[in-house]
């Protein structure tokens, strides 16, 4: 993947803002405050005896800063081993000593030039830690072929340190395994945020560019720990304006802020915008007219931003225009955009998250009916963003059927990282999990083992480009992400962005000895918490399969009866098909057949009612109320067993949560604890009012020993939330 290498007076805009980020590290280390600003980044003392034993290792730190990246690498190094150890390691300009640390690259380090080290390409991000002789001295080395490299290699350090790793005899080599790991923002120009709970958007547009809030070096800092190296700055339901010159200039300063920590900025396009700020008639992309502004549009950005990413479009999507609108496919309206952006290294991020102004006989088929036909018809610097499943994000769905049926075109997967339909940010729902459920998800394209991993990291079919994409969870609140759990979503999108194989256990592991400590009875603890959570609000929310339940429009709290409204496919009983027969969609061979869109083993097993998994009975089949599931429950009571599951698996959370309180620093403790009981509250809720409506539609006596709801259906039916958060 081509970098574009930018002009080193643009570099240079943005010392100051890093020299004032640097100027206030000792304040800050002076008072830290466990509010969750510091994030996984919070550095603070090492117990004995690994403080000693880091000493030893880290005894001077022999680093270039020659420029912003290597300056910041620098600076993160000081900070964290500051915070860490009560001092930095004395600065040097050769090794003098044993235990030196050395940080660099070939070309600002020359001493480095002298080991036979096995760097990894350049421009790839990797790095190498490594134990080795210089100078006659035992050192530690972080080095890389490019400056990016080096501050990814500083924070995988501070990592080590931070989790309690050796660094005696490393002969560590990195390298991440996909090209393009982003951060999609669904921030508006007036700082709402859709599907955000966290706050305003980050971005002070009206502020921008004169005020730069240092804030988005922070942002930059989190970001560059994990390796994420790009940022959708803009809602991919796009507004024209933020392609104008005013927003461009005002997208540059941030660009500028983000750059020195690898992060290119991305926007997004609305495909209307030759004729909404053009003014032409048409925005159809056979046109020459409109060919001819997107690349006058494009050459206008690259002058702003010259390592500009590229455009993120979502088209013919819940009322998006697109290239359809004329008649043309969306291998028309990309490859316009691509053309436009191929002379100056950026890319299209074509959304394949479709589906037309009529109603379907299944919306989850349509992306890959529309997408499949078109493989091998796309420029090669375009990538199509596919959702994990073939609806929406919902708590739990099945793979996409479109990964593994694309070989000739990249295809990169897209997760939520906002909990649009888990809980907002007061459930606690670690995602890692869901995650990898998606990336070890076996497709059998290329036979078994062709696993979602593989096809987005280029592995299965050869893709030159690969990429994955997170909604961002980030905002404004102290803690960035509405709560302090919701962090570790963050943490995880990134780190198997790096490396999709990584384990979500041992994630968390990373993420809770970094974020609360390291006792371990508090890691135990927190972790099993965690890796049990996400199942636990698919069990009071949407079990077996069940999806789109929640209410019209801000998705806040159940409403399974809703029917109506601007289109069926917007409405839960559309999924859930619930009569006097049974429940769920018929998506198997005598129903809409989606099951099909699947390579044969996978199909075979999810069409087939005796062996489709549990998890996914009632989105592939309509299974009657007396189905025996592989529990030996019938349908009705699993159901209704897994709901209450849910519910008491929250108190469970709330428990060991209550118990760990002496290990835990008071403020966040008890931020976390009033959410916990929230989502007691909120889990009863969505237990009570699903079991109450699909009990009036199975007409069956609830099992034996089952409380049955607090209320009456009606109640439920009754509650009105007119302004809950995220619409």
């Amino acid at each position: 993947m081509a970098v574009m290498r930018p002009r080193r007076a643009v570099c240079l805009r943005v010392l100051p803002l890093i020299l004032l980020w640097v100027g206030g590290i000792a304040a800050a280390s002076a008072a830290p405050a466990e509010d969750g600003y510091d994030l996984w980044l919070r550095y603070r003392p090492i117990e004995e005896p690994w403080a000693t034993r880091y000493r030893a290792t880290l005894t001077q730190l022999v680093a270039s800063r020659d420029s912003a990246t290597l300056l910041a690498a620098a600076t993160e190094l000081e900070r964290g081993v500051r915070g860490l150890l009560g001092t930095a390691p004395p600065r040097a300009h050769g090794v003098s000593r044993d235990g030196a640390l050395v940080v660099g690259t070939p070309r600002s380090l020359p001493m480095l030039a002298q080991l036979s080290l096995p760097l990894p390409q350049p421009d790839s991000g990797g790095f190498v830690i490594r134990s080795a002789t210089l100078a006659g001295r035992s050192v530690l080395i972080v080095a890389a072929p490019d400056d990016i490299g080096v501050l990814y290699g500083v924070f995988h350090l501070l990592r080590l340190m931070q989790t309690r790793q050796t660094l005696e005899r490393l002969d560590l080599r990195e390298v991440p395994r996909i090209q393009l790991r982003v951060l999609n923002h669904w921030d508006n120009l007036d700082r709402t945020v859709e599907r955000g709970y966290a706050g305003q958007s980050l971005w002070d547009w009206h502020k921008l560019p004169d005020y730069v809030d240092p804030r988005y070096i922070d942002y930059a800092r989190a970001n560059a720990s994990l390796g994420i190296n790009a940022t959708v700055l803009t809602n991919v339901n796009a507004k024209a304006i933020a392609l104008s010159p005013l927003y461009l200039r005002k997208a540059a300063a941030v660009a500028d802020a983000l750059r020195p920590y690898g992060i290119r900025v991305f926007l997004t396009a609305r495909f209307a915008a030759p004729i909404e700020i053009g003014g032409l008639k048409t925005a159809d992309p056979a046109e020459a007219a409109v060919k001819q502004w997107w690349q006058a549009k494009v050459a206008e950005i690259y002058r702003a931003i010259p390592d500009f990413g590229g455009l993120l479009v979502k088209a013919n999507s819940e009322g998006q225009p697109g290239p359809q609108d004329y008649g043309r496919s969306h291998a028309d309206g990309a490859n316009m955009l691509a053309a436009a952006l191929a002379p100056f290294g950026g890319v299209v991020m074509w959304r394949t998250f479709v589906y037309s102004n009529e109603s379907p006989d299944d919306r989850a088929k349509q992306a890959y009916s529309e997408f499949v036909p078109l493989d091998g018809q796309f420029h090669d610097n375009v990538l199509l963003q596919v959702k994990n499943g073939p609806i929406d994000f919902q708590p739990r769905e099945p793979f996409h059927p479109l990964f593994g049926a694309m070989p000739r075109t990249p295809l990169m997967l897209e997760v939520q990282i906002t909990k649009e339909y888990l809980g907002f940010a007061t459930h606690l729902a670690y995602l890692g999990t869901m995650y990898e459920e998606t990336l070890r998800a076996d497709t059998h394209a290329r036979g078994a083992g062709s696993t979602v991993a593989k096809v987005i990291d280029g592995s299965l079919h050869g893709y030159r480009r690969t990429g994955i994409a997170g909604v961002a969870n980030i905002g404004t609140d102290r803690n960035w992400s509405g709560s302090h759990f919701d962090q570790a979503n963050w943490y995880a999108f990134g780190r198997l962005a790096w490396n999709p194989a990584l384990s979500a256990q041992d994630i968390a592991r990373e993420w809770v000895r970094m974020t609360f400590g390291s006792d371990p009875t508090l890691v135990t603890r927190v972790v099993d918490v965690m890796m049990k959570s996400r199942q636990t609000v698919v069990d009071y929310m949407t079990p077996l399969g069940l999806h789109h339940l929640m209410a019209e429009g801000h998705h806040y709290g159940p409403q399974p009866w809703f029917a109506g409204g601007a289109r069926a496919d917007w409405t839960p009983v559309y999924f859930h098909r619930a009569d006097a027969r049974g429940l769920g969609f018929d998506r198997s061979a005598s129903g809409s057949n989606a099951v099909a869109q699947y390579f044969g083993p996978v199909a075979k097993r999810f069409g087939d009612l005796k062996t489709v998994p549990d998890d996914y009975l009632l989105w592939f089949h309509h299974a009657p109320w007396d189905h025996r599931l592989q529990s030996g429950r019938t349908l009705w009571d699993e159901l209704v067993y897994r709901y209450t599951r849910g519910v008491d698996n929250v108190r469970e959370m709330r428990k060991v949560w209550d118990e760990l309180a002496p290990l835990v620093d008071s403020d966040r403790h008890g931020q976390i604890a009033a959410f916990l009981r929230i989502q007691e509250q909120e889990a009863t809720w969505w237990r009570d009012a699903c079991i109450a409506y699909f009990q009036s539609v199975a007409q069956r006596p609830l099992p034996a020993g089952y409380p049955p709801p607090q209320h009456s259906l009606d109640y439920y039916k009754a509650l009105k939330f007119p302004y809950a958060p995220g619409h």
